[in-house]
């Protein structure tokens, strides 16, 4: 039998060692990139919109093209990462005013909030709706459980009486993002689509929310 002197065990544990750690420290270079290429794809969609060059977004980050493709394989897939917080907390508030004793104005809060933050990015209204007619985009799923969640409110309110039974939540998103589209290239573009929202809601003659 082969004996094998101790240097020579040791430096076999060192490379299963080095062959184990290897794999984490790519994970950690990994995740390192995507938070990177994330902060700077922020940066550049809040400056150029949603259809700012994906080369650039890469060159800024200081990583090759291919890089950004491993982690996010289309616009849509960065899109909905750099979303995704935002689809949360809209949902999380949708659950929340399920509970408000006030079925129309609960709805209508909801719906403000999701016309603001469409107006976040220029380009983004469109995305939404592209994303909800194609079942197949990276953020179809995402801006989906968006709508059914924003749908449980509508129909609380038709029950309620506070909105009329043949508005469709479909009708009701493609106003709130044509409104979105319409004040996203103002200067304080979320606070125009919401204030725009409640002159449809509520007519030029009506309350002022």
């Amino acid at each position: 039998m082969e004996q094998r002197s101790g240097s020579q065990i040791g430096e076999r544990c060192v490379a299963s060692s080095e062959v184990l750690i290897l794999p984490q420290a790519n994970r950690a270079d990994a995740l390192r990139n995507r938070d990177l290429l994330l902060a700077v794809a922020k940066e550049a969609v809040a400056e150029n919109g949603t259809d700012t060059s994906l080369r650039e977004i890469a060159r800024r980050a200081g990583v090759g093209i291919g890089t950004l493709y491993r982690h996010f394989p289309n616009r849509e897939a960065l899109l909905e990462a750099l979303l995704e917080s935002s689809f949360v907390t809209l949902q999380a508030r949708a659950e929340e005013l399920l509970t408000s004793g006030n079925p129309g104005e609960a709805f209508l809060a909801w719906l403000r909030e999701m016309t603001a933050g469409a107006a976040t990015y220029q380009g983004l209204p469109e995305s939404i709706r592209d994303a909800l007619a194609d079942d197949e985009s990276s953020l179809h799923a995402t801006c989906a459980e968006m709508k059914t969640a924003g749908g449980l409110l509508l129909e609380r309110a038709q029950k309620d009486g506070s909105v009329r039974l043949d508005v469709s939540l479909t009708e009701v998103i493609d106003l709130a993002l044509g409104l979105a589209w319409a004040a996203e290239k103002a200067s304080e573009a979320s606070d125009l689509a919401a204030r725009l929202l409640s002159t449809a809601a509520y007519g030029p003659a009506g309350r002022s929310r």
